[in-house]
């Protein structure tokens, strides 16, 4: 069963927009792999001050995603976000009714 949810994650901040857009583009794929998810709005909030260093980056992209997930796909959802070298922080949390 398929609910909504709200991801919100930092992007690796680099001077090629294209790389920034090959990132979203992956996570987004990564929602709607296996037709177990679907993205239903993107609002990107651009290149942000970071609250503290992480991995020597001052600064980031910020993107939150709305979707709606299957509870299945959520494992390794946060499997490839923790492991991706150019996500450096994410928040998934379930949206409201």
């Amino acid at each position: 069963m398929k609910h909504s949810y709200e991801l919100t994650f930092i992007a690796r901040l680099d001077p090629n927009e294209e790389v920034i857009n090959n990132t979203i583009t992956q996570v987004q794929q990564w929602v709607e792999a296996g037709e177990q998810g679907s993205v239903t709005k993107l609002d990107r909030w651009g290149k942000r001050k970071l609250a503290y260093e992480i991995d020597k980056q001052r600064d980031g992209y910020y993107v939150c995603m709305f979707a709606d997930i299957d509870g299945d796909a959520l494992p390794e959802l946060e499997r490839n976000l923790k492991l991706s070298p150019d996500v450096i922080r994410y928040l998934l949390i379930r949206a409201g009714h």
